[in-house]
């Protein structure tokens, strides 16, 4: 997993609340076996026309939004299902940072496990990042894990909290494997102990 400590990117602003994760990665393509390309599925039912043309009133669509690392959403993004495979879509097409008042517990989760991070900030907050998204084209921010910060070119400092373990984790790029991973000598020594497995 790629370590995260901070990254500078362009903002998307999706102005929805309660974003499922049906609607962030639609059921006909979880049936692919593979982790990867699922970025040209985000948001496909929103993404796409009928015909199979883009959507042109679509956020991704827009052409100020070409290359966005850095979402910022409303309230409860990522709720539904527990698919993992929104996590894998939103990573493939790009995004590393997402940020939202509050996040469906499972998706939450899953960001970490797929190096991005996803912080939440409170509602005002969140209303001033669209408006200043909104004020300035190109709008980009820094975020910092290692100090747990957020700014910008025009005079915005902000600090967000994350759990110390989960901070851990993406800082040094470690999964639920390489956690595991971390123990092999001890789960080695353990499993060739002569006198445990003579028992």
């Amino acid at each position: 997993m790629r370590p995260f400590t901070q990254h500078t990117g362009l903002i998307l602003r999706m102005n929805r609340s309660d974003v499922d994760t049906d609607q962030i990665i639609p059921k006909q393509f979880l049936k692919r076996i593979e982790r990867t390309g699922f970025g040209r599925f985000l948001f496909f039912d929103w993404r796409f026309l009928d015909d199979g043309s883009e959507n042109p009133e679509f956020e991704l669509n827009l052409p100020e939004y070409a290359g966005a690392s850095i979402l910022l959403a409303r309230r409860n993004f990522g709720c539904g299902s527990s698919r993992e495979h929104a996590a894998w879509a939103l990573g493939d097409y790009g995004f590393r940072v997402i940020i939202a008042p509050s996040f469906g517990d499972i998706f939450y989760n899953n960001c970490f496990k797929n190096s991005m991070l996803p912080i939440k900030l409170d509602e005002p907050t969140v209303e001033n990042l669209f408006a200043r998204t909104a004020e300035h084209i190109g709008y980009q921010l820094l975020v910092d894990l290692e100090r747990r910060t957020i700014t910008d070119q025009h005079g915005l400092s902000l600090s967000f909290e994350m759990d110390d373990f989960r901070r851990h984790c993406l800082l040094n790029g470690l999964d639920d494997i390489a956690l595991t991973l971390k123990h092999e000598a001890k789960i080695t020594a353990y499993e060739s102990d002569e006198k445990r497995s003579a028992s």
